[in-house]
């Protein structure tokens, strides 16, 4: 275990957090980088003790052992810094891939860091030698992770940074293709404030016209509190995909639609395209099925009659599916259930990642 006393900064420590922002700031004395979609790591290094800390500040060391050798070799022989853990396969991030490291098998984990190894890309440095630089701007530490990692090697990265608005907005657009999940933006200034939403993220906001094909309840609330609704879209062969959810509502809300759905729960599973839920465990067609990420989890769900239509809104795309949970603009009486389909959403082009892996 560690040596908490060795560092400076203790593991674990409370990363510093961001808060939404709808457009990039304006004016002097920002920072902006590109915000990596990824696992949120810390890492704590004394000698030859590595320890990597998620968000939640439990340990991540065993799920990427790969990354272990870089980092003590690769970093200087006391420091603390911050990053993301990501995984690129092909010419895009993979978060799946990385969801699939969290397993409780050892070998399992070492024929996954085999075929998909991970990467660490470095965005900030809390404390290098004897010396804390919590307190320092934001400015001032980039510098100094710029001056200890001049040329890092693969896998370990320092994110790339910017100054300039007008070249973050077109980051903005273009990095999205690459799996990257909006820009980041920090006060030259900013001392590192852990736990404190004291960045800014500027996220994607698009919508989309999704079929309703069924719902889960509210845990706790059998019967009576809707907790999500389960999105669909057809592709161009017309099979209907599990595609999300829409899960922020009021209690009320919950209530409401409830009674408002009610009518489409009759026969509603009847010629459903996943009637056959239960035993899909894989294939092309998405389908809202049990993951083994979340055994414990209630992800049962009752089947609706496709007949409705609603708008959500999302901000990023994983693949096939919407990577986080979409919220509900409106419904669309006026739409055709049909109409519902993949090419209706905008589609950013993949952006070379080793032109990102850089330390800019």
């Amino acid at each position: 275990m560690l040596r908490r006393v060795a560092l400076p900064v203790a593991f674990p420590v409370p990363p510093m957090l961001a808060k939404l922002s709808g457009d990039l700031p304006a004016g002097d004395g920002w920072l902006f980088e590109p915000k990596w979609d990824g696992f949120r790591a810390l890492v704590f290094k004394d000698g030859e003790e590595v320890r990597i800390q998620s968000r939640d500040e439990k340990p991540l060391e065993r799920y990427f052992p790969e990354l272990m050798g870089p980092l003590r070799a690769g970093l200087p022989e006391r420091c603390v810094l911050d990053g993301e853990i990501v995984i690129a396969t092909g010419s895009a991030l993979d978060f799946d891939a990385l969801l699939q490291r969290i397993h409780p098998a050892a070998s399992r984990v070492a024929e996954l860091a085999r075929v998909t190894p991970a990467s660490y890309v470095a965005f900030d440095l809390l404390a290098l030698g004897d010396e804390d630089l919590r307190s320092a701007g934001q400015a001032a530490r980039r510098a100094r992770l710029v001056e200890i990692l001049p040329s890092p090697e693969p896998p370990l990265h320092i994110t790339p940074m910017t100054r300039d608005r007008a070249v973050a907005a077109d980051w903005f657009g273009r990095f999205e293709g690459a799996g990257l999940d909006g820009v980041m933006a920090k006060a030259d200034d900013l001392p590192y404030s852990p736990g404190k939403r004291a960045m800014l993220k500027i996220k994607h906001a698009r919508t989309a016209d999704c079929v309703v094909a069924g719902f889960r309840w509210f845990k706790g609330g059998k019967d009576q509190l809707l907790g999500s609704l389960l999105l669909g879209l057809y592709d161009d062969a017309d099979t209907l995909h599990h595609v999300g959810i829409a899960s922020s509502f009021t209690m009320q809300a919950r209530k409401d639609l409830v009674a408002k759905l009610q009518p489409l729960r009759e026969r509603a599973l009847e010629g459903h395209p996943w009637a056959d839920w239960r035993d899909f465990e894989g294939g092309a067609q998405r389908k809202p099925s049990k993951s083994r990420w979340t055994q414990n989890k209630d992800l049962s769900w009752e089947p609706l009659r496709l007949e409705r239509v609603c708008e959500v809104k999302y901000d990023h795309m994983q693949g096939t599916r919407f990577r986080h949970a979409t919220h509900l603009v409106r419904w669309r009486d006026d739409k055709p259930v049909r109409a519902c389909r993949y090419d209706q959403l905008e589609v950013t082009p993949a952006y070379e990642l080793q032109r990102i892996f850089g330390h800019g």
